[in-house]
């Protein structure tokens, strides 16, 4: 039986694009959780926490709202 690989799922949109900056929300997967979602821990995220993301992609379609032009709707094979 052949192995397959599952995506890792983006923290911020849930969309299985496998880490890294998520090409649908552009969160950078920086191994926040749950847990410490509404820590602001800086670097590629900058002053967002993940709940605050979370929020802006519920509410733009992306992390941030200057995100909004580049990121893309998820793929069928992708969608949570």
């Amino acid at each position: 039986m052949g192995e397959y690989w599952v995506p890792v799922g983006c923290p911020c949109c849930a969309s299985r694009t496998g880490g890294g900056t998520c090409p649908v929300c552009f969160w950078t997967d920086d191994g926040q959780s749950d847990v410490d979602a509404d820590v602001v821990r800086g670097g590629a995220n900058g002053d967002l926490s993940l709940t605050h993301a979370r929020l802006n992609f519920a509410v733009y379609g992306a992390s941030h709202p200057r995100y909004q032009d580049m990121v893309r709707a998820a793929r069928p094979d992708e969608r949570p």
